[in-house]
């Protein structure tokens, strides 16, 4: 078998992965125009510009439960902890989860666990000693 020959076979793409990969691929389309339904560019510039800021406020708020702790800063840290991380988890539903039974599912479950989460940290400021104060203890061990 002359070279050339064996050469070009083995650069082409078998038959069965051309079928597979035209199978497998993306459910959504991020680089086209928003479909109806989807939102806008405008709101998804507000959002991410949202969630530069809460970064930002939490920034702001590290140095800010060491210097002067107290109940503001508790409610202000459990309110952006809680903010920041249902935004995150959000993306991680957006990037792995597909098909719309799956989708309102893990979104509901989100939004259930992001209630929970910030009851339960306004439950630990109100009831015990702040999350301030908590992470003091932690350091001080």
């Amino acid at each position: 078998v002359p070279a050339a020959l064996l050469g070009s076979a083995l650069l082409r793409r078998p038959a069965a992965l051309g079928a597979a990969a035209a199978r497998c691929a993306p459910a959504r389309d991020s680089h086209g125009p928003p479909r109806q339904g989807h939102g806008s560019s405008k709101a998804a510039s507000l959002h991410w510009t949202g969630e530069r800021a809460v970064s930002v406020l939490l920034l702001g708020l590290l140095p800010a439960a060491y210097l002067c702790p107290g109940p503001a800063v508790d409610y202000s840290l459990a309110a952006a902890l809680t903010l920041h991380s249902h935004w995150g988890l959000g993306q991680v539903i957006t990037d792995y989860v597909h098909g719309d039974v799956p989708i309102k599912v893990a979104n509901t479950g989100l939004y259930i666990l992001s209630a929970l989460t910030f009851a339960g940290l306004c439950h630990f400021n109100y009831q015990d000693v702040g999350i301030c104060k908590a992470v003091a203890m932690l350091w001080s061990l």
